[in-house]
């Protein structure tokens, strides 16, 4: 099959899902109007995310999220009384494709937010199109390197500090690991995010024994896998990501590695079996603001209402998904709303935003740091067992240090 066949095949998919929940197509993307009226025009946010692609599954939890966050607003009567209009554009793991229908919310849906972007790569495309010369807020709601710091953009997924520090923290001092490989897709995530670990690592008398880049559609693994086994590497840090992915974690557990060496990805969750098979992520670690698994009654209740609002979604509400980040960005929008009193201009907002807080969220209370354009939350480290993320440790209120 060709690729023109492969994101064909995706478009009918997304787009019958669309439909199915009530989306209405528009001009190349997709509207959500509520349904009810108000003498204001409705309170419009755009998603931009990946519907098709290769990392779809991330993409489809992204607006299904945004679905939920925003039905929960409107039963409640919208931002002070005004109802919320969702527009969507698929931005197709395709950074040109992104910026082109990220223009088109700004200027053609006129949306006084947009939230997306998965890739750190896309998140940089969209920062010209929304924020600067499109003038709108932007949130960006992916777990990143970090250093994203520029004016009216909200970052409100976690960051290295946030994560790496506390998983590697823990595989060092309480799993005794001692020799680490880095292996990565070459983007600036994984760039960033491994100068960030392998600092971690040494100050806490670890060693990085190989630190290799791929690009990121790479199948062929079979020379970095022999060299980790042969190195007698004891945790692989991984930041390959799909479509790579698949191709390395196949690899790497035909080989043997995963009945003596111990693995970790900060962005695997219960939606990863979305890219791999459950064999390859059974005692695999990973550290976020959520796993389904958290005891927390707000989470919870957020959880089934999700799955009763898409109940055949392969989709799962999560937080190496961009999911969490969404539906926090969307309730700090809201919150700043409510604190400008209504006005929806830039500046007022964005000022707002500095200062957003919600008492209740995925995986528990959030705040916006002021001055930093990120948000301090609750994080989880937690080991996939059948399937399951069992939890191991909690930190509550992490700050993100970022832009101070």
């Amino acid at each position: 099959m060709n690729p023109d066949q492969v994101s064909r095949r995706g478009f009918l998919r997304g787009s019958g899902a669309l439909a199915a929940a009530g989306w209405a197509a528009v001009a190349g993307g997709w509207v959500l109007r509520p349904d009810w009226a108000h003498a204001a025009s409705p309170i419009k946010i755009g998603i931009a995310t990946d519907v098709t692609g290769a990392l779809a599954p991330s993409g489809n939890s992204c607006w299904q999220t945004a679905q939920l966050a925003v039905k929960r607003i409107n039963d409640a009567g919208g931002i002070l009384g005004r109802p919320v209009e969702l527009h969507l554009e698929d931005t197709a793991s395709d950074n040109g494709v992104a910026v082109s229908n990220a223009r088109r919310l700004v200027q053609q849906s006129q949306v006084d937010v947009v939230l997306g972007g998965i890739l750190s790569s896309t998140r940089e495309a969209l920062i010209n199109p929304i924020a600067r010369r499109g003038k709108t807020l932007y949130i960006y709601p992916q777990l990143y390197e970090g250093g994203e710091c520029t004016k009216n953009v909200f970052c409100t997924g976690p960051t290295p500090a946030q994560q790496a520090e506390p998983i590697l923290r823990y595989l060092i001092e309480e799993q005794g690991s001692k020799r680490f490989a880095l292996p990565a897709a070459n983007y600036i995530w994984p760039q960033v995010l491994n100068k960030f670990a392998r600092k971690v690592i040494e100050d806490l008398g670890a060693e990085v024994v190989m630190e290799d880049y791929f690009p990121i559609d790479q199948l062929e693994y079979s020379a970095v896998v022999a060299k980790i086994n042969s190195e007698k590497v004891d945790h692989v840090f991984n930041t390959t990501i799909p479509p790579g992915l698949q191709g390395f974690t196949k690899q790497l557990y035909e080989s043997g590695y995963y009945d003596h060496g111990g693995f970790s990805t900060v962005y695997f969750d219960e939606n990863s079996v979305n890219f791999v098979p459950q064999r390859e992520l059974e005692n695999v670690y990973s550290c976020l603001d959520m796993f389904q698994t958290v005891d927390d009654p707000f989470t919870q209740q957020m959880l089934a209402d999700y799955r009763e609002m898409f109940p055949d979604t392969l989709y799962k509400l999560t937080a190496g998904s961009t999911s969490t980040g969404t539906y926090r960005g969307i309730k700090f929008y809201e919150q700043a709303v409510i604190a400008t009193n209504g006005d929806l201009s830039l500046e007022a907002v964005s000022e707002a935003m500095q200062n957003a807080e919600i008492k209740e969220g995925p995986g528990g209370p959030a705040r916006m740091v002021p001055g930093t354009g990120h948000a301090e939350m609750n994080m989880y480290i937690a080991q996939s067992k059948g399937g399951v993320w069992n939890i191991i440790s909690q930190n509550t209120g992490v700050a993100p240090q970022e832009c101070a």
